[in-house]
């Protein structure tokens, strides 16, 4: 027992003489003894309070080693990789300092070599519940994809003709039949404002590198970069400017049906390889979709949806694409609108609901909380939803994003009250909800689940690098929650999947270990919002029964255990050579 409750950093079992002139307590004392039993029973009973606690407890043999094996990779890779040595040479060369956990946008191009990517990329992460439809696509397939599209053109506010001209241009891209190729160079001061040139020779043309500037150019616009993450002393509301201002100009690319159609392939064969099995989507249905050769939008979404169902039919029918669950949207509206243009969207959510049941799971209001509509002033609107969703015998539950902000007791922190109050099923980012002890008690007693996407909060300024992000309090205290990869193209992920948020969550939070890297997975299974749709209490009692309920939920849970256990074999039968013991 005495050598087991030992600090790391006292294994020199020698007592020199002045420690004993002077008196000094041994760690093999008694009482010391009794001080460290004491300790580590603490230590033990607060994380009986985790979260995560019962999927620990119920760790087969072979998950068990497989999560110690994980930790042993860690700690070499701390002592090999993230080395004082490493951090010097690094910050010669770059100007930064290197170390664990440090900055996303810092690290990726490091963490995307080690082991522990390795391991984490394999994992089943189960279901992606908190992502942004239009921020999902890869900029530079997006930009290949237009490039290669007939009839695709491209317009601006302004002569791009300068550098600040080209900073601060709003630019929109579109399908169009017949061009006048006699018109002015877009990049000249006599271009026209607002006139459609053909994307391809306006890139080919583009007068700072041809089209590989072209490409550079159009990727810094549709992106967020390493600076203007970093730039905090810019505080939030900046970075949140650049944010919103990537979405229009992905959305005239992204929603024209042919590069729709090949995006979503790409899209779920990539979350698919990724280890995610279920998606849902939202999307601020505010964006123009076009079918093939057309240039008028198409009225409401139906045909959107229409198009969207096919093509996950056409994935799932494939050999690759027929172990993928499905996915669902969770419709969403800007919380900047007026009354007339939130009922308006409510309207066109009802209606696609009723053609399409199965592809609509809820209906929320994104934007930047700072500075759009708090929920406390959507309240009519969203009263006179439920109302209509009565009416016309739909059910669509409410997915809130609430708590995505710095403040404490401002009416943006406030939303979290009214998320809960207005019987939301997940809460969205929930940042702030450590603050506030009583709503914690409330979403533990409701089962409400925090839909966490740790890189979108880091690189939109609401924290520095994932250890000061307040995920863990949430889960010391017992909150469930799971993670999720929010807007990964505009944020500088580089791929479409979850690995970049699961790897930084493992590497940054020393209690979660790969065991609550699981859990976390194991919880988007359980609170996946899957058809067909539930009322309140049935919702609340198939959350209860998890992998013992009848339905869907359970069916779903038991197939992502027998995945979590093959991976975790997988593990064993990989590393152990290497990390097989606390002496490997």
């Amino acid at each position: 027992m005495a050598s087991e409750l030992l600090p790391e950093h006292e294994s020199d079992p020698e007592i020199s003489d002045w420690e004993i002139e002077e008196g000094l307590p041994q760690f093999t004392d008694q009482f010391i003894q009794k001080y460290l039993e004491g300790r580590e029973a603490l230590i033990e009973q607060e994380k009986s309070q985790r979260s995560d606690y019962a999927f620990r407890q119920s760790l087969t043999p072979m998950a068990a080693e497989a999560c110690a094996i994980v930790a042993r990779v860690l700690a070499a890779e701390h002592r090999t990789i993230w080395t004082n040595e490493y951090e010097n040479e690094m910050a010669k060369q770059t100007g930064v300092n290197f170390f664990p956990g440090m900055m996303f946008t810092l690290a990726k191009e490091r963490m995307e070599t080690t082991d522990s990517w390795k391991i984490v990329s394999r994992m089943p992460k189960g279901a992606l519940l908190h992502c942004h439809l239009d921020a999902m696509i890869d900029a530079q397939w997006l930009i290949a994809e237009a490039l290669a599209t007939d009839g695709i053109a491209m317009k601006a506010d302004r002569p791009l003709d300068s550098d600040d001209a080209r900073d601060k241009a709003l630019i929109k891209f579109q399908y169009i039949k017949s061009l006048n190729t006699a018109l002015p160079s877009i990049w000249t001061h006599d271009y026209e404002v607002n006139t459609f040139v053909a994307l391809g020779g306006a890139a080919k043309s583009f007068p700072d590198g041809g089209l590989e500037g072209f490409k550079s150019w159009l990727v810094s616009k549709m992106t967020i970069s390493t600076e203007e993450s970093l730039g905090h002393h810019q505080g939030v509301d900046a970075v949140w400017q650049k944010f919103t201002s990537c979405f229009p100009i992905i959305g005239s690319l992204l929603f024209y049906e042919p590069i729709f159609r090949s995006a979503l392939q790409l899209l779920l064969r990539e979350l698919l390889n990724d280890g995610i099995r279920w998606v849902e989507f939202r999307c601020a249905f505010v964006f123009e979709f076009r079918l093939d050769g057309a240039e008028k939008p198409t009225e409401q979404y139906i045909d959107f949806f229409r198009v969207f169902d096919e093509e996950v039919v056409k994935f799932q029918s494939t050999d690759e694409g027929k172990s993928f669950w499905g996915c669902r949207f969770i419709w969403t509206t800007l919380r900047i609108l007026g009354k007339r243009g939130i009922v308006q969207s409510m309207k066109h959510c009802v209606a696609v609901k009723k053609v399409y049941p199965d592809l609509v799971a809820g209906f929320d209001v994104v934007g930047q909380e700072d500075r759009g509509r708090p929920l406390a002033d959507l309240t009519p609107e969203l009263f006179w939803f439920r109302k209509r969703c009565m009416e016309e015998a739909v059910e669509i539950p409410y997915f809130f994003h609430a708590g995505e902000c710095l403040g404490d007791g401002d009416e943006t922190d406030q939303n979290l009250f009214d998320a809960i109050l207005l019987s939301t099923r997940r809460i969205g980012h929930a940042f702030s909800l450590y603050k506030h002890p009583l709503l914690i008690e409330m979403v533990k007693q409701r089962k409400i689940l925090v839909e966490s996407c740790p890189i979108s909060n880091e690189v939109l300024r609401l924290t520095g690098s994932i250890k000061s992000h307040p995920l863990p309090a949430l889960l010391a205290r017992g909150v469930p929650a799971s993670l999720s990869n929010d807007d990964p193209a505009i944020l500088g992920h580089g791929k479409h999947g979850m690995t970049h948020d699961f790897w930084q969550a493992l590497q940054g939070w020393e209690n979660l270990g790969l065991q609550g890297l699981g859990s976390l997975a194991e919880n988007s299974v359980r609170y996946a919002a899957y058809a067909p749709d539930q009322n309140t209490k049935e919702w609340s009692k198939d959350i209860k029964d998890g992998v013992y309920g009848q339905g869907v939920r359970a069916e779903r849970l038991r197939e992502w255990t027998s995945l979590w256990n093959e991976f975790c074999e997988w593990i064993v039968m990989e590393y152990a050579a290497d990390y097989g013991s606390d002496e490997g």
